[in-house]
């Protein structure tokens, strides 16, 4: 049997479009690693909570290379409750890759390759898990990382803006919103944004304005 840190449980390896982040656009490797500590009431990815199957770093690694593409995004779940996710990210980055990771915020980031552009959330009241939030990763976090809000209320928006003043985040990294899908109106987002002058980046998930979130996609 391989080692942990040679082995992940995979949901799916694919090929798409970035949907969110400052690669939005960008034909995609997208690598869904199983299982995530969270439960947030707006998750669309909660089929991969359980299942998957375990397979060698090796492997993960020969199938990203086959689909020839430069841009990888690690996501899941959450990748960091894997021991060979640090493994896997490391690899890429050596291979040359442009990798992202998407994080819930919920584990600690300090060990991540210095490398790999972190997207990590800060859970807002209303995802049902900001208890969760790991506060001391925002130390860690980079200009060219992102932080990530889910907003599905005012109540969202005005904590956000408060977590931003308070932590002087739009000075240590990137910031994006996102209106939860079906709970926030997107327009009253970028409504308030420009209104309070904030220094954040607007961003819909274009997978789901595309193809309606469908798995694979």
């Amino acid at each position: 049997m391989k080692p942990l840190h040679q082995t992940l449980r995979i949901s799916e390896i694919f090929y798409s479009l970035q949907g969110e982040s400052t690669t939005v656009g960008l034909p995609t490797v997208f690598v869904r690693l199983t299982g995530c500590p969270l439960r947030c009431q707006y998750c669309d990815t909660s089929y991969a909570f359980s299942g998957g199957n375990v397979i060698t770093i090796d492997d993960i690694m020969s199938k990203i290379i086959s689909f020839d593409c430069q841009y990888v995004c690690v996501t899941g779940g959450e990748p960091l409750a894997q021991p060979g996710c640090l493994n896997l990210l490391s690899q890429l980055c050596e291979q040359g890759f442009h990798v992202s990771l998407e994080t819930s915020g919920a584990r600690d980031i300090a060990g991540v390759d210095s490398k790999v552009m972190i997207v990590m959330d800060l859970k807002t009241p209303d995802s049902a898990e900001c208890d969760k939030n790991l506060l001391s990763n925002l130390t860690y976090l980079k200009s060219t990382d992102q932080l990530k809000f889910v907003l599905c209320s005012r109540q969202d928006y005005e904590w956000a803006c408060q977590m931003i003043t308070e932590h002087q985040l739009a000075k240590k990294t990137q910031l994006l919103f996102s209106p939860s899908w079906g709970q926030l109106n997107p327009t009253t987002l970028a409504d308030w944004i420009i209104a309070d002058k904030l220094p954040v980046r607007f961003q819909l998930q274009l997978h789901k304005v595309l193809w309606n979130d469908e798995p694979g996609r």
